[in-house]
C-alpha cells in the first residue's frame, strides 16, 4: 500500500491594479481644487511679492523694474518724523491708532455688554439677535452713505432737531478736521458691535451652568461672577474677536471714502485711503506699495502670534 504525499499549495490571490474609474475617483477633489489653488496662489500671494518688489523700485505712474533700495520707506519715514506741518502719512497712521484703539474697545466691550444682557433669557431674544447682527450684513458703502446722510449737519440729526425747536444744539464732526475720525469710529463700531455680540453669547452658552451654580452657592455676586468666573473663560472670545477687528480696521478703505470722502483736507484718511490715494492718483506707486507693506507687515505681527497660539501642540 503507498502512500502519495501531497503538498498543499496556498495561492496569495493579486492585488487588482485600480482602474481609470477608480483613479479619476482619487483624482477628482484635486482636480477641482486645482484651478482655486492656482488662482489664489498667483492673484493673492503672487501680487504680494510683486507689491514688496515694488516698494523697493522707483515707480511712479507705471511699474518700473530698478531697484533702488528703501527709498521709499525713508520717504515715509521722514514723513513720520521730519514733516512740520504733518505729512498725509503721518496724519494716517496717526488715525490709525486713534480709530483702531476706540473701535476695537468700544466693539468688545458694547458686543460683552449687549451678550451679558442677551444671556439672560429675556423675552423677544430671538428678535433681538437679527437686530443686532443686521449691520454687518450691510457693505462698508452702505454704512458710509447712511451714516453720511445721518450726521450731515444739512440734512440729518442737526437739522432734525433744529427743527424740531433745538436751535443751539449743534454735532458738526463730520465736517470738522479734528472730529471727522470720530465719526469713523462712530459708524464702525454700529457695524461691528453686533457680531461681536454674537460671539460672546456663543461663548456665553458654552460655559457651564454647574461652574455658576457652585460660584452662587459659594457666595458669589454677579460681579464677581462675571469677574472671576465668566470673563476669564472667555478669553479665547476675546483673541478671536480682537484679531477679526483689528484686521478691519487695518482694512477699512470704503467706509471712509463712503462717510467722509477722506475728511477735509484729507483729515480722515487712513493707511488704506493713503496707499491707494499714492498708487493711482498721485502717480507714486513705490510710495504706495511701501505703505501697503507696511500695512501687511501690521496684519502680519497681528496674526502670526494668534495662529501660533491657536496651532502649536498642547502639552501633555
Amino acid at each position: 500500500m503507498s502512500t502519495v504525499a501531497t503538498t498543499q499549495i496556498k495561492l496569495t490571490p493579486e492585488r487588482s491594479r485600480p482602474t481609470v474609474r477608480a483613479r479619476l475617483q482619487d483624482a477628482l477633489p484635486k482636480i477641482v481644487l486645482a484651478p482655486s489653488f492656482a488662482i489664489t496662489i498667483v492673484f493673492v500671494y503672487g501680487f504680494i511679492l510683486w507689491t514688496i518688489y515694488l516698494s523697493f523700485t522707483n515707480s511712479k505712474t507705471f511699474p518700473s523694474y530698478v531697484i533702488t533700495g528703501s527709498r521709499a520707506y525713508q520717504r515715509l519715514w521722514g514723513w513720520t518724523f521730519d514733516t512740520d506741518p504733518p505729512s498725509s502719512w503721518y496724519t494716517s497712521i496717526t488715525n490709525m491708532g486713534i480709530f483702531g484703539f476706540l473701535y476695537i474697545l468700544i466693539c468688545l466691550a458694547l458686543g460683552l455688554f449687549l451678550a451679558i444682557l442677551l444671556d439672560q433669557k429675556i423675552r423677544g431674544e430671538g428678535v433681538l439677535r437679527p437686530i443686532y447682527l443686521y449691520p454687518m450684513a450691510l457693505s462698508f458703502i452702505v454704512t458710509g452713505v447712511a451714516w453720511k446722510w445721518f450726521l450731515d449737519p444739512g440734512l440729518g440729526l442737526e437739522q432734525t432737531l433744529h427743527q424740531w425747536g433745538w436751535t443751539s444744539f449743534h454735532f458738526d464732526w463730520i465736517k470738522n478736521k479734528d472730529f471727522v475720525i470720530y465719526t469713523v469710529v462712530i459708524a464702525g463700531v454700529w457695524q461691528a458691535s453686533g457680531f461681536i455680540m454674537a460671539m460672546f453669547l456663543a461663548g456665553l452658552r458654552g460655559i457651564d451652568g454647574e461652574i455658576m451654580k457652585a460660584a452662587q452657592i459659594d457666595g458669589a455676586t454677579t460681579f464677581q461672577l462675571y469677574r472671576r468666573i465668566v470673563i476669564p473663560l472667555l478669553r479665547p472670545i476675546f483673541l478671536s474677536a480682537f484679531i477679526v477687528l483689528a484686521h478691519l480696521a487695518i482694512k477699512s478703505y470704503d467706509l471712509v471714502v463712503a462717510l467722509t470722502s477722506g475728511g477735509p483736507g484729507g483729515s480722515a484718511w487712513l493707511p488704506s485711503n493713503f496707499m491707494y490715494e499714492y498708487t493711482f492718483k498721485r502717480n507714486e506707486m513705490a510710495v504706495g506699495s511701501a505703505s501697503a507693506v507696511i500695512m501687511l507687515m501690521t496684519i502680519v505681527a497681528i496674526i502670526v502670534p494668534y495662529l501660533y497660539s491657536e496651532l502649536r501642540e498642547k502639552p501633555r
